[in-house]
C-alpha cells in the first residue's frame, strides 16, 4: 500500500550547534568524495564553518526534517541539507558547500536552500552572489541557471582554489 501520509515539514535555519557543523561536514564530504577528491579549501570550510564562513560575516543554513525518534523518545529533526554564504568582497558573497542528503534529493530541498540563501544574501546587503561548480554536476548547474545565475566569460573568472571548478557563475541582486 502506498504511503499517503503528508510529507514531513522541512525547515531551514542557521547553523547553530556543533551537531549542525558536523552535519554540514559529513553531508559535504559524502558528495565531494563520491565525485571528486577533498581539497584543502574543502577541509578549511568543512573543518570550521563558524570561523571561516559565519564569523567573517556570512551564513550557513541547514535544512532539517522532522523524523520519528527512537521508541519512547520525542521526535527529532535531522539535517538533510546545507548551504553556505561566504563573504568574498564588499557586497559579494559566494554560495559554497551546498549539499543535500541522497535520500532527499529530487524533492525540492536544494531549490529551497538556494532560495533561502539568496534571501539571506539580500539581508546581508549583497549586490551579487557568485559560485563555482563542475560541469559534471549538470542538475546543480541547471538549478543555478533556473535561479538566474549566469555563466561567467573566461575573462571574468578569478583563479579558483578548487581543481574541479570548471563552472563559474554570478547572480546580480541589485
Amino acid at each position: 500500500m502506498p504511503d499517503t501520509s503528508a510529507p514531513a515539514a522541512i525547515t531551514i535555519a542557521d547553523l547553530v550547534t556543533p551537531a549542525d557543523a558536523e552535519a554540514f561536514r559529513t553531508l559535504n564530504e559524502a558528495w565531494i568524495t563520491r565525485f571528486f577528491t577533498l581539497e584543502d579549501e574543502d577541509r578549511r570550510y568543512l573543518g570550521d564553518p563558524f570561523g571561516h564562513i559565519v564569523e567573517p560575516g556570512g551564513a550557513v543554513l541547514v535544512a532539517r526534517i522532522a523524523s520519528d525518534g527512537a521508541a519512547g523518545s520525542d521526535d527529532t529533526e535531522t539535517v538533510i541539507g546545507c548551504v553556505g554564504l561566504a563573504p568574498t568582497a564588499p557586497g559579494e558573497y559566494e554560495l559554497v558547500k551546498m549539499a543535500v542528503s541522497p535520500d532527499h534529493q529530487g524533492h525540492g530541498t536544494g531549490r529551497r536552500l538556494i532560495a533561502a540563501a539568496l534571501d539571506r544574501a539580500r539581508e546581508l546587503g549583497a549586490r551579487r552572489v557568485v559560485l563555482e561548480s563542475n560541469s559534471g554536476l549538470a542538475s546543480a548547474v541547471h538549478l543555478y541557471e533556473a535561479f538566474g545565475f549566469r555563466h561567467l566569460e573566461p575573462h571574468e573568472v578569478a583563479p579558483s582554489p578548487y581543481a574541479r571548478a570548471d563552472v563559474h557563475m554570478r547572480l546580480d541582486l541589485a
